[in-house]
């Protein structure tokens, strides 16, 4: 059984930082898409970062491109999502997200609405705020 589960959302200051965890198990982090995605109050789920195990990259939605990077440690099955520069349009409830098909975040629409993901975490709460 596949499981998902994302730790490290809290509350923050405008430009401050936060490190997202989502730990895995059930399935190996080696070959698959992962990524985080998020969803803001009253608004649709958008992308964040996703992780082509095919393509070897690593992509990033233009809105957070520059103040998020990712991270996977193979050996604690865990994926990271360091943020910084935090402005309070990132104020959402971040998922962590992956699926067995190691093409999936190498389509656009795939890494902006989640289409594709098999396995969602419950998600993890971020709030920036002054």
């Amino acid at each position: 059984q596949v499981q998902l589960v994302e730790s490290g959302g809290g509350s923050v200051q405008p430009g401050g930082s936060l490190r997202l965890s989502c730990e895995v198990s059930g399935i190996s982090l080696d070959w698959i898409g992962i990524g985080w995605f998020r969803q803001a109050p009253g608004k649709e789920r958008e992308g964040v970062s996703c992780f082509s195990a095919s393509a070897g990259t690593t992509y990033y939605e233009d809105s957070v491109k520059g103040r998020v990077s990712i991270s996977r440690d193979s050996a604690k099955n865990t994926l990271y999502l360091q943020m910084s520069s935090l402005k309070p349009e990132d104020t959402a409830k971040y998922y962590c997200a992956a699926t067995q098909n190691p093409n999936v975040c190498n389509y656009q629409l795939n890494r902006r609405t989640g289409h594709g993901m098999d396995y969602w975490g419950e998600g993890t709460l971020v709030t920036v705020s002054s």
